[in-house]
């Protein structure tokens, strides 16, 4: 296959938007990725079959279990992974092995599939990565990402600053990349998105909207919240139900590097906390006129960035008012917690706790005007209840246990913190909707939050609705109470 028509097939699975996670994709694949490796392998000779090939095959073991290793060591799942992904990791190897041993006895045919089979299986052992962590959803969000094509409705500074001028009104939102200064941080960061709501063009200067801050998970881009979580989708569909109206999202980048995971903390990876106070937030407010106040001011997290959230915002209740914590942990995790504190603080448990939202909470006392939304997946949720689910304690809750009766961390970590926080003055609601910790969850929990959020930041002709309540019964969410 030429390099345009294997463009060309790319560009054709993007534009039909073909499934990564449930369509036909993974398993043709996987299919083709076995049949050439079987040809690559063949019968040949007695020590091919007797000596070579249980070597090659023991050296892809090796690979898979040096995997499973290094990935439970540095704490880089909270989920177990998947059967199938051993067993891939396992294949890419030994396919790797039978390149190197069997070159030299094997025809050029074979060799061939030999070289073919390699980046099949490679592939192949991505896919089922993918589908345990929805990264790339589709053909065409795992394109543009590894392309780095246009973001959805992206355009420049330039064109933003002439249509605020002109006083031009969008039907839809605006993504802008930035580039936030560092000087009170030092933190070495990536360029980092801005989502500027049809409101924000409707008068010169700008209304001081609300601000929403925007975490991705471990491995991260400040794009992904845009690509995999098809964030703009959700805040547009929001502003066009009112008259164009939504907070104001900054994208931002706690890593600095797609594997660094800062956990948002000050630490041996980075000051990642200082960039997103000290640096993105007041950019935020000098450079796109948002409202200064904390109560217009939230955040939202996935996974590691779910504990951001939570974090930030009990650490810095002069900042931010709001959070929604979908499927983070208990605190900063990278291991267990001494992997943590030596990995994140460099072996400084004053510095762990100045961060473990436990202790921040406890330390703190009582908060005012405080509120978040925890979010748990849940493969059996209790009650449906317009599009989410309300979690109830025999059912999502005190034992940590999900609806099949596996162990659930961040159901525990909720309702912990959840209860911690009720007992000092934060509102708050714990929600289990259906899905694996992956992307997709993760989008469809920003769906369900993004009303509430934006109603209770204060954003123009949104209505402020209450939290669901946590259990036992989930009424209709109803117009909340000015001051709550």
């Amino acid at each position: 296959m030429t390099g345009s028509t294997a463009n060309h097939a790319i560009t054709v699975l993007a534009d039909n938007h073909t499934s990564l996670m449930h369509g036909w994709v993974p398993g043709v694949v996987q299919v083709v990725s076995v049949a050439v490796l079987l040809v690559a392998v063949g019968w040949r000779s007695r020590p091919w079959r007797l000596v070579r090939l249980p070597i090659a095959a023991a050296l892809g073991a090796a690979v898979a279990g040096w995997s499973h290793w290094f990935i439970n060591n540095r704490g880089l799942a909270d989920d177990p992974a998947p059967q199938p992904l051993w067993w891939w990791i396992t294949v890419s190897g030994t396919a790797v092995a039978i390149l190197a041993l069997g070159w030299r006895s094997a025809r050029w045919w074979r060799r061939c599939a030999s070289l073919l089979a390699v980046p099949l299986c490679l592939l192949s052992a991505a896919l089922t990565l993918n589908l345990w962590v929805g990264y790339f959803p589709t053909v065409q969000t795992a394109w543009d990402q590894l392309t780095a094509g246009p973001l959805p409705d992206q355009t420049d500074a330039a064109s933003v600053n002439a249509m605020a001028a002109n006083g031009i009104q969008l039907a839809h939102g605006s993504v802008v990349p930035v580039s936030i200064p560092d000087d009170a941080s030092h933190f070495k960061h990536r360029g980092e998105v801005v989502y500027l709501p049809p409101a924000w063009f409707s008068s010169t200067p700008p209304p001081q909207l609300p601000t929403v801050m925007m975490i991705g998970g471990e491995f991260n881009t400040p794009a992904d919240w845009l690509r995999a979580g098809n964030a703009v989708k959700t805040i547009d569909d929001l502003a066009a139900a009112h008259d164009g109206n939504a907070p104001v999202f900054v994208f931002v980048d706690s890593g600095g590097a797609f594997n660094n995971d800062t956990e948002c903390v000050n630490g041996s990876r980075g000051n990642a906390a200082d960039h997103l106070t000290k640096d993105v937030a007041p950019f935020m407010v000098s450079r796109f006129g948002v409202s200064p106040e904390p109560a217009h001011w939230g955040v939202v997290g996935w996974s590691m960035g779910g504990t951001c959230a939570l974090d930030l915002t009990v650490m810095h209740p002069e900042l931010f008012s709001s959070f929604v914590d979908i499927a983070g942990n208990i605190g900063p995790d990278v291991g267990t917690k001494a992997q943590t504190i030596a990995r994140l603080f460099g072996g400084k448990s004053d510095a762990w706790a100045a961060f473990d939202p436990t202790t921040v909470i406890t330390k703190h006392g009582r908060y005012s005007g405080v509120s978040g939304w925890f979010d748990i997946a849940s493969s059996n949720p209790p009650r449906r209840h317009r599009g989410f689910s309300v979690t109830d304690a025999g059912e999502v809750g005190r034992r940590g246990q999900d609806a099949v009766g596996k162990p659930n961390d961040q159901a525990v970590a909720a309702e912990s913190l959840c209860e911690l926080g009720r007992a000092n003055g934060i509102n708050c609601a714990i929600v289990a909707q259906p899905g694996r910790h992956d992307w997709p969850f993760a989008s469809n929990a920003f769906v369900a939050a993004l009303p509430w959020l934006a109603g209770r930041l204060g954003t123009p002709e949104v209505p402020r609705i209450a939290l669901p309540p946590s259990w036992p019964a989930a009424p209709a969410p109803h117009a909340e109470p000015v001051g709550r």
